[in-house]
C-alpha cells in the first residue's frame, strides 16, 4: 500500500531564496560594524603610540642632512669610504692600523660566494689567453713580460687550489663610515685612513651622491646599498680579519702606561710570559730612562728586588728616595769587586767541578776583554793558570766553597809568572795588578746586596774600563742570584757596551738565556740600536725577551729597527713621530701604542730633565735650611 505524503504547496508570491539573502545581508551588516569598530580601535591606538616615547624616538637624531660627500646626524658629520682594488699581495693584519685607530667609525664586511666552476672556466679562458701571448713574444723575439709570466703563475695557482677545494672564491665588499665633530675633523680622518690604504697599495674612494646609501650598508642591518665588490679568493680575504685586539690590561702586574688606541691602561706583569727579560730601544732623550725608573718603583712597590747597573748615576736620585743601595765602582772607590769570586752555595744539583770551570770560562772572557783576543796556544795556558789560580787557594772539585777564600788577579799573574809561555800574558796583565787599573781588579769583594735596591754605578771609570766593570759586576750579581732564588729585575743601562766585544756579548746572552729559572728579568736599555743589533748576539738577545718597549727612533736607525721587530709602515711612521714617553709596547704577541704616564709624586722621584732636578734640589736645600731655622729657634 503507497504511503500517503502530503503535497508541497508553492506560494507563488514567496522567493524561495528570500530567507537565505536576508541572512547573508545581515552578515556583512555585522562584518562591516565590525570593521568600523576594529578601524576606530587601530586609530584610537594610533593616537595613544603618539602620546609615548620609544627608545627610537629617544635615540634618533634631531636632524638628518644628505650632502652629496658626507651626512650631518644630528651633530655628527659622516662619510663613508669603499675599497675597489687590492695589491698582488696584503700581509696578514693589514687591517690592524685602522682598526686601532682611537676614533669612531663602523665597518662593514659584505662576502658573495661565487660558484667554484664558472671561475674555473674563466681561469682556463684566462691562462690560454696569457700562454698564447708569452709564446707570441717568444716567437717574435720580444723581451720577457714579468708582469705576464707573475699573472700566469698565480692565476695557475689559484687554478690549483680552487679545484682542490683549499680555496673558495666570493666577491667582497669592504665600507667603512667614519664620524667627525667637524667637517674638518671628519676631512682628517678620512686622509689618515686614505692614507693607511695607500701605503698598503690599497686604493679607496669616497662615496658622493651615495652618503646616504653608504651609511645604510654599514649600519647592523645586513643590507649592501653600494653594492662595490672585489673579486678575491679566501686567502687575502682572511688577511682582513678585523678583530685584532690591543687591549693589554691584565689582574696581576704593574701599570706601564696608557693604550694610545683605546685610552684603556696597560698593566702587565712580565714575570706571566715565557720570560721576563725585556729590551728596550730609544733614541736620547725620548724617555727611555723615565720610563724605566718608572717600572723600577712600581715593581719596587709589587715586592719585586731591583738591581741596576748605571753608567750616568741617573738613578742615583730615586736609590736615596727609597732607601736603597748605590754602589759607585771607581779606581780610587771603595767598593770592589773580585772577578774570581765563586757562586754561594747554589743547591747539591751543581757539582764544586762544574762552578770552577763555569768560573774559569767566565774569567777567561773577562782577561779577553782586558788583554785582547788570545791564540789557541795563549788560551791553552791561560785556561791551565786559571785552574791552578783556584787550586793556589785550596779551591778544587772537593772543596767546600762556603769555607774558602777566591784568589785575587795578583794571584794569576803569579801563576803565569811561574809557567813556560806565561810570561809574556803576565806582562799584559800586569797594568791590572800592579799599574793605574789595580785597584778596581785586584781586590776582595767587600760589597754587599742585601737591599731590595741596589744600584752599581760607572759614571767615574774611563770608557775603556766600563766594559770590564759591567762584566765583572754582572758576573757578581749573577754568583749572588744563583745562589739565592727570588724575584729580582736586574736593568743593564747602556748595554750596547757589552755589545762591542764578542765575548761580554756572548756572556749577556748566556744570562739572558738561563735567568728564567732563577726568578730573574734582564732588562736591556740602548740608545745605540745599531751597534746592538749588529751583534749576532743582539739579535739573539731580542728574540729571547718576551717584553720589549720601543719609543722614538732616529731615521737613521727606523729601518733597522722594522726590519728585527717586524713593524709595519704605520708603526714605523709612529716611532718616528711620537712624542717623549710615547711608543710601542710589546707582550709576547700583544702590542699596543703607549704612552708612559706618572703621578707627581712619581714624577718627581724619577725625573731625569736636569732643569726639573736642579729645582729639586734647590727646593731640599731650602727645606733643609727652614729646618735648620726652626731647630735653632727652638733651642
Amino acid at each position: 500500500m503507497p504511503s500517503f505524503q502530503e503535497p508541497t504547496i508553492i506560494n507563488p508570491k514567496v522567493n524561495p531564496n528570500q530567507d537565505s539573502f536576508v541572512l547573508k545581508k545581515s552578515n556583512t551588516a555585522e562584518i562591516d560594524k565590525q570593521a568600523s569598530s576594529a578601524e576606530q580601535l587601530v586609530e584610537e591606538e594610533k593616537i595613544y603610540r603618539r602620546g609615548i616615547i620609544s627608545i627610537k624616538d629617544l635615540i634618533a637624531p634631531s636632524v638628518l642632512q644628505v650632502q652629496p660627500d658626507h651626512i650631518r646626524l644630528g651633530n655628527k658629520f659622516l662619510r663613508t669610504v669603499f675599497v675597489i682594488t687590492y695589491p698582488r699581495y696584503i700581509s696578514v693584519g693589514w687591517f690592524a692600523p685602522i682598526i686601532n685607530l682611537n676614533s669612531t667609525f663602523d665597518i662593514a664586511m659584505f662576502f658573495y660566494p661565487v660558484n667554484t666552476a664558472l671561475i674555473l672556466k674563466q681561469l682556463k679562458n684566462k691562462v690560454g689567453i696569457l700562454e698564447s701571448q708569452i709564446m707570441s713574444d717568444a716567437e717574435k723575439g720580444a723581451a720577457r713580460d714579468p708582469l705576464r709570466e707573475t699573472a700566469l703563475r698565480d692565476i695557475e695557482y689559484l687554478r690549483d687550489a680552487l679545484t682542490q677545494g683549499t680555496e673558495k672564491f666570493f666577491q667582497y665588499s669592504l665600507y667603512i663610515t667614519l664620524y667627525g665633530d667637524s667637517i674638518e675633523d671628519l676631512d682628517k680622518l678620512t686622509d689618515t685612513v686614505e692614507d693607511i690604504f695607500g701605503s698598503r697599495l690599497i686604493y679607496s674612494k669616497r662615496v658622493y651622491f651615495q652618503s646616504e646609501q653608504g651609511f645604510n650598508s654599514t649600519l647592523p642591518l645586513n643590507d649592501d646599498e653600494l653594492l662595490v665588490s672585489f673579486n678575491m679568493n679566501s686567502s687575502p680575504i682572511a688577511t682582513s680579519f678585523p678583530f685584532v685586539s690591543s687591549e693589554l690590561t691584565s689582574d696581576n702586574g704593574i701599570l706601564y702606561g696608557v693604550n694610545r688606541h683605546n685610552n684603556s691602561l696597560i698593566i702587565f706583569d712580565r714575570f706571566s710570559l715565557q720570560n721576563a727579560n725585556s729590551v728596550v730601544f730609544a733614541t736620547s732623550g725620548a724617555g727611555k730612562s723615565y720610563a724605566i725608573k718608572l717600572e723600577v718603583l712600581r715593581s719596587l712597590m709589587m715586592g719585586s728586588d731591583v738591581i741596576i747597573i748605571d753608567p750616568e748615576a741617573e738613578y742615583k736620585h730615586l736609590s736615596d728616595a727609597v732607601g736603597g743601595t748605590y754602589i759607585n765602582v771607581s779606581l780610587a772607590g771603595k767598593s770592589k769587586i773580585n772577578p774570581f769570586d765563586l757562586p754561594r752555595a747554589v743547591g747539591s744539583d751543581t757539582s764544586t767541578e762544574d762552578i770552577i770551570r763555569s768560573a774559569v770560562i767566565t774569567i777567561k772572557g773577562l782577561i779577553k776583554l782586558m788583554i785582547g783576543e788570545l791564540n789557541y796556544e795563549e788560551d791553552s795556558i791561560m785556561d791551565r793558570a786559571l785552574l791552578e789560580t783556584y787550586a793556589k787557594k785550596d779551591i778544587t772539585p772537593d772543596s767546600n766553597l762556603a769555607t774558602v777564600e777566591p784568589p785575587v788577579m795578583s794571584d794569576l799573574q803569579d801563576i803565569l809568572e811561574g809557567m813556560e809561555g806565561g810570561v809574556t800574558l803576565a806582562r799584559r796583565l800586569a797594568k791590572y795588578t800592579q799599574g793605574t787599573f789595580a785597584g778596581l781588579f785586584n781586590s776582595p769583594t767587600n760589597v754587599e746586596m742585601e737591599n731590595q735596591l741596589v744600584a752599581f754605578s760607572v759614571r767615574d771609570l774611563e770608557d775603556e774600563l766600563r766594559p770590564m766593570a759591567i762584566y765583572i759586576i754582572i758576573n757578581y750579581i749573577w754568583n749572588i742570584v744563583r745562589s739565592k732564588i727570588k724575584k729580582r729585575i736586574m736593568i743593564i743601562d747602556e748595554a750596547w757596551w757589552l755589545m762591542q766585544h764578542e765575548d761580554s756579548a756572548r756572556f749577556i746572552f748566556a744570562l739572558v738565556k738561563r735567568c728564567r729559572k732563577y726568578y730573574l728579568g734582564v732588562t736591556n736599555i740602548t740608545q745605540d740600536v745599531s751597534d746592538f743589533l749588529s751583534s749576532s748576539y743582539g739579535q739573539a738577545i731580542v728574540n729571547n725577551s718576551a717584553l720589549q718597549l720601543l719609543l722614538k727612533q732616529s731615521k737613521s736607525s727606523i729601518d733597522l729597527v722594522q726590519k728585527t721587530f717586524l713593524l709595519t709602515e704605520g708603526e714605523k711612521y709612529l716611532l718616528l713621530e711620537c712624542g717623549v714617553g710615547e711608543g710601542i709596547f710589546f707582550a709576547g704577541a700583544k702590542h699596543a701604542a703607549i704612552k708612559i704616564v706618572a703621578s707627581y709624586t712619581e714624577d718627581q722621584l724619577i725625573t731625569s730633565d736636569p732643569r726639573q732636578l736642579l729645582e729639586i734640589e734647590a727646593s731640599k736645600k731650602e727645606f733643609a735650611e727652614e729646618m735648620a731655622k726652626q731647630e735653632s729657634g727652638q733651642s
